[in-house]
């Protein structure tokens, strides 16, 4: 089990089960989201993931059709997104998990649009748009 928690606490939740490796996205609307150079994502069953507590703090944006991405309405750290043809899948912030989290970056996808302040390490494998499978 795997436990964490949005800036000011409000929002705590845990995962159950494996975490799977660390997607880097680097699109624009995941730096602008995350204000910073990627966003680093666990993919998670919606059945493994259960909210603790802040359930009535959780808001939500669509920056785009078809997805929303979830944020604590008191301290705004984003938690997770999900899209709506997926309902059984989030992509949950892996900033917010609480140590020890074995999980490691997996892969680096949407380069075509990275930020050109921060160029990618070159010792994970690039995708220049979507993420594989």
């Amino acid at each position: 089990m795997h436990t964490g928690s949005c800036l000011c606490g409000a929002v705590r939740f845990e995962v159950a089960g494996e975490l799977a490796g660390i997607q880097l996205c680097c699109c624009g609307q995941c730096r602008k989201a995350q204000g910073s150079a990627f966003g680093a994502n666990i993919p998670v069953a919606s059945a493994d993931f259960r909210l603790l507590s802040g359930e009535g703090e959780l808001r939500e944006y669509r920056a785009s059709p078809g997805k929303r991405r979830v944020f604590c309405g008191r301290c705004g750290s984003p938690v997770f997104s999900q899209r709506d043809e997926t309902p059984e899948a989030i992509r949950l912030r892996a900033g917010l998990l609480d140590s020890p989290v074995e999980a490691r970056p997996a892969f680096w996808f949407h380069t075509d649009s990275q930020a050109d302040w921060w160029p990618p390490a070159p010792d994970l494998p690039r995708h220049p748009r979507e993420a594989p499978g």
